[in-house]
């Protein structure tokens, strides 16, 4: 039976994609500025070609085809990106590959490295070196010393409140700080967000911290697909748990009880807010603001069957909410424009689903290659075979990013039973 049309031009698309990455982006690291904290206001002439050609370009890059809405025009965010969750197309970008501070929207790649080590149900109990080591200012959702709290109280802190306190804990519960920021740059570099360099795992400003849109989307489309991640960026409230003290009145009066408060989540597109309405269909997944990141935010919503992300990253204008309301007015573009704008790149698989497609192929920044990391065709060319060994190099990566292609478009999450469970404000 033939394949249907959208699932060959959406495997050509990432294919496509893939093979430019693997062309661009060696020289365009080397071309690329060192990360800084405070970014120029100027994106550099050339960035990253993870993900298609036009994604390392500077400015916007859409195709609007027949029936294709135009681009909001009061969009202020130095960079942004909209894609579709399941297929990987992108379909429109502004400077996709800018290396920006993230502030807390990194802790998507910390949920999703740390998340599935721990289960809901374990307890531990905080000592103060759990929560050394944090920045001035950090957000809170109010770890206490001497409690104790379940591994699901902490991730309702992290998603919820945006917790650095809650990071920390279970930064030391995975051995430490130094080393959850070890594991967050190796599994980084597995999704092949090669903009980023983590520092903190808490997404506080530090230097030489940097990501860009479109690796913040990576990492939510990574985290997207499991399920306690889904759940915990979705949840609008929650109770946490508060000190353990005597109670001074009420039926517990002169008992010790453990006291508890109400947290919600400080997505407004998931929460509302008096200019910002919830966003119809939103179930995620992260925000964040810093002094030199400015607003960030990573958003999924579905409508009619169809899963799109969009990544805003510091709006110049300061207006209240600005981030939220720059990533509806493009939640309601992507959804108009859907089928109709020609996509102008695609998210990459992760490395290790490239190389279980061929045995031996180690996946290499959207491209074949050996465990050296040397590319194939490279690698072809020197042994002697000329165009002909080339070309069968090239049609060797070809077919491990055809199944790459094939396992993210067939992966599909249950977002829109997510959204309707999900309880409103």
């Amino acid at each position: 039976m033939p394949a249907p049309k959208k699932t060959i031009r959406r495997s050509l698309l990432v294919t496509s994609a893939a093979l430019s990455s693997l062309a661009l982006t060696a020289p365009v690291a080397l071309a690329a500025p060192s990360p800084s904290t405070s970014p120029s206001a100027t994106p550099p002439a050339k960035m990253s070609g993870v993900g298609g050609a036009r994604l390392g370009q500077p400015g916007t890059q859409v195709d609007l085809g027949s029936g294709a809405p135009v681009l909001p025009k009061d969009i202020t965010a130095r960079s942004w990106i909209v894609s579709d969750a399941e297929s990987g197309e992108v379909l429109a970008a502004h400077n996709a590959h800018w290396r920006l501070p993230p502030a807390s929207t990194m802790k998507m790649l910390f949920a999703d490295t740390v998340l599935p080590k721990f289960p809901k149900t374990e307890k531990h109990k905080v000592v103060p070196s759990d929560l050394a080591g944090m920045g001035v200012g950090s957000s809170m959702v109010g770890i206490k010393e001497g409690e104790t709290y379940t591994v699901h109280d902490l991730w309702l802190g992290v998603f919820l409140r945006s917790g650095n306190d809650a990071v920390h804990v279970l930064s030391a519960m995975n051995d430490g700080v130094g080393n959850t920021v070890k594991e967050m740059n190796e599994h980084a570099e597995e999704l092949q967000a090669l903009d980023t360099n983590v520092v903190t795992p808490d997404g506080y400003d530090a230097p030489k911290q940097v990501s860009s849109a479109y690796d913040l989307t990576l990492f939510a489309r990574s985290g997207l697909q499991k399920k306690d991640f889904r759940e915990y960026c979705s949840t609008v409230r929650a109770k946490f748990p508060g000190e353990t003290k005597k109670a001074k009145k009420g039926k517990n009066a002169g008992r010790t009880v453990r006291e508890s408060f109400e947290i919600q989540n400080t997505n407004r597109l998931l929460s509302g807010d008096y200019d910002t309405p919830v966003y119809q269909g939103i179930a995620g997944v992260k925000n964040g603001n810093t002094t030199n990141a400015g607003a960030t935010f990573t958003g999924v919503a579905e409508r009619d069957g169809r899963v799109l992300l969009v990544t805003v990253m510091h709006p110049e204008k300061n207006d209240h909410n600005e981030v939220y309301k720059e990533a509806a007015k493009l939640l309601d573009w992507g959804f108009k424009a859907a089928g109709k704008a020609t996509p102008v790149g695609a998210l990459v698989a992760p490395k290790s689903a490239q190389a279980s497609a061929q045995p031996g192929a180690s996946g290499q920044a959207g491209g074949a290659g050996d465990p050296s990391g040397k590319p194939v065709a490279s690698d072809a060319a020197r042994g002697g075979s000329g165009g002909m060994g080339v070309a069968l190099a090239i049609a060797g990566g070809v077919l491990v990013l055809l199944a790459a292609a094939t396992f993210l478009v067939n992966r599909r999450w249950p977002l829109p039973d997510l959204v309707r469970r999900r309880t409103r404000p």
